[in-house]
């Protein structure tokens, strides 16, 4: 069937045209009392579906533990971006409500497998507050290292009763409540400093798959079009298992075939799954949505992002704090937040986000590929990643940049979109109201101008994860201010991510002040702590107008800073030095990178590092000097 989006309004309405509960008045105040909390969702779906003819104005929770269980839930089938598409099933969901304060009051809602815990479409002025989120069983499994052995290339790892398994064919298999998942994407953790283990790039990810020994006739499939080598089906084709797994004695199993170095005794291993099958059940969803809230919210896990939000505006996050419970090393099982095609606002103030296993934000728009003309004023374009499908990039009279990547990261033309066609989760076909320019080529990407908005972050800590801190690819106004790093890939990675991901948005108008960067980079990538990259090597400009003043940089390595294809940086009064925390991996490099940019000015700094060349730089600035 195909589906025709012109705008968020025909996209709410046709939301709500299926979901007969949507409220659009003010009504009632709503009290759950801990009566429903050996299974909240019956009762509290069922309010949720009277909404329509007995609005609500407020859902409020009497003050205890709640759990949710997905076989009573509402379910429908939902395309999530940076996620898996699922069927979704919830409690809550709130689909074409306007007004409405959700207030836990102190509890906690404990979730049991595959649930969103909140479902947010096509509503407006929503509020959350006072509520912590966790799962009872974890969607990632977590083990001790006991032993290794290098003659015979084993390692041995114990798994408490939290993380049932059974052995399939010599394969390891972690059984959750609805829910199951193999060794898959790994890392290690150091119980210690409940962070991710310094180096743990030598000696993870677990290489589970090897390529495949029989082939026979595998080069002679052809395709007629272009095919995503990480969709699912793609991915396992010439792959095999490499590991072989045996049980010692109940809870600690031998591993065979490891690739890298064997992980070192007492740390500890985190395993999520296979990277396509992983992320399912976000805590928070919220899309196409216009001012939404969050206050005193904690979430403990999710499977998948804390907080995915696309197409929507006025985002403000008050503490809003991703952290671990139980004991548990991880807390998310992919980034804390994330943003995707937002405007006017998106604040996070006085956060928390500790040991997800992906970012603590990422703020981006997204391309798609022009694959066909169609006519005056129609192009034909392709999602290039498996976890972007049915997204829309639009809405009405947005304007729509035309981009060339090969000859410029800015768009060379743009068009107004008049509406969109979904042929399938793949494959759209765009109208503008103009015609097409003549030299438009297919290959061309699209992107839109518009959807990004003015961030905020400010007083958050952000710390003991997996990957990097920030990713901005935000074009509007980006105040970073007051804010504590330290995370295992960079601080701050501010990109142009146009081949794997394919997030749209060249930074600019970017201020990085008063931070302190504590130890980033300790997982052992060779990478500065603030790094401007793009995906195309050329030395053409993608990044404008940034400051980078007054932070505090205490790192055990020496790259502090890499700056590419950047017209417009000043660093200014920042303070410098060795931490001696970690050896450094890395002691040739200097402290700062500079190459294909233009007017980058350093003034004021304090270096007391460890780097025999604190600057190194390409021929783009050949006076430029460290002061």
């Amino acid at each position: 069937m195909r589906k025709i989006i012109a705008n968020w309004s025909v996209l709410i309405l046709a939301i709500i045209s299926t979901t007969s509960y949507a409220q659009q008045n003010n009504g009632e105040q709503v009290l759950f009392t801990t009566s429903i909390s050996e299974d909240a969702t019956p009762a509290v779906l069922a309010r949720i579906m009277t909404a329509d003819k007995n609005p609500i104005s407020e859902i409020k929770f009497e003050k205890g533990t709640y759990h949710f269980y997905p076989d009573k839930a509402y379910e429908r089938f939902t395309r999530i971006s940076n996620h898996d598409d699922v069927m979704a099933k919830t409690a809550l969901p709130l689909i074409g409500f306007k007004n409405l304060v959700i207030d836990g009051q102190g509890s906690t809602f404990i979730y049991h497998g595959r649930m969103i815990p909140f479902l947010i479409e096509g509503s407006e002025n929503i509020t959350i507050q006072n509520v912590t989120v966790d799962w009872a069983m974890s969607f990632h499994s977590e083990g001790t290292i006991v032993a290794n052995d290098e003659k015979n290339n084993t390692f041995d790892i114990h798994f408490s009763d939290e993380y049932p398994y059974e052995i399939r064919n010599e394969q390891l298999i972690f059984l959750k409540e609805y829910y199951e998942h193999d060794l898959g994407q790994s890392i290690l953790y150091d119980p210690e400093r409940k962070a991710i283990a310094f180096n743990t790039e030598a000696y993870t990810s677990i290489t589970t798959i090897r390529n495949s020994k029989v082939q026979h006739n595998f080069d002679k499939i052809e395709y007629k079009y272009k095919v995503d080598p990480r969709s699912k089906v793609e991915k396992v084709r010439g792959k095999e298992n490499n590991l072989r797994v045996e049980e010692l004695k109940p809870g600690t199993l031998r591993i065979y075939n490891h690739k890298k170095k064997l992980p070192p005794v007492g740390m500890i291993m985190v395993c999520k799954g296979d990277q396509s099958l992983n992320r399912l059940a976000p805590a928070f969803r919220v899309t196409g949505t216009d001012s939404f809230n969050i206050n005193n919210v904690t979430v403990h896990h999710a499977g998948g992002m804390g907080l995915i939000a696309e197409n929507s505006s006025d985002l403000i996050l008050d503490g809003f704090h991703v952290k671990p419970s139980n004991g548990r090393m991880v807390s998310t099982s992919a980034d804390a937040t994330h943003f995707v095609g937002c405007r006017g606002k998106v604040v996070l103030k006085n956060c928390t986000f500790n040991n997800q296993l992906d970012d603590a934000t990422n703020v981006h728009g997204t391309y798609q590929e022009i694959i066909d003309i169609l006519g005056e004023n129609s192009i034909g374009v392709r999602i290039g990643h498996a976890q972007q499908q049915g997204f829309t990039i639009g809405k009405v009279n947005d304007t729509i940049g035309l981009v060339r990547l090969a000859d410029s990261f800015f768009a060379y033309d743009h068009l107004t979109l008049k509406n969109i066609k979904e042929i399938n989760g793949r494959y759209q076909i765009i109208t503008f109201n103009e015609p097409l320019p003549e030299n438009l080529k297919v290959g061309d990407l699209i992107e839109n101008l518009q959807a990004h908005p003015d961030l905020l972050v400010q007083n958050c800590n952000i710390s003991r994860n997996r990957a990097r801190g920030l990713l901005i690819s935000n074009p509007k106004k980006t105040l970073i201010e007051n804010n504590f790093f330290s995370t295992e890939m960079e601080a701050i990675l501010v990109p142009v991510e146009s081949s794997h991901w394919f997030e749209s948005g060249n930074a600019a108008n970017l201020t990085i002040r008063n931070n302190t960067f504590q130890d980033n980079q300790h997982s052992g990538h060779n990478r500065g702590v603030i790094r401007f990259v793009t995906d195309d090597d050329n030395n053409n400009i993608a990044f404008k107008n940034i400051q980078i003043i007054d932070n505090v940089f205490n790192q055990f390595d020496n790259m502090i800073l890499e700056i590419s294809n950047v017209d417009g940086l000043v660093f200014e009064e920042n303070k410098i030095t060795n931490s001696g925390t970690f050896p450094m991996l890395y002691p040739e490099n200097p402290a700062i990178r500079v190459k294909a940019s233009k007017n980058v000015v350093f003034k004021k700094n304090e270096y007391k590092g460890k780097a025999e060349n604190i600057l190194e730089k390409d021929d783009s600035i050949p006076k430029l000097k460290f002061r």
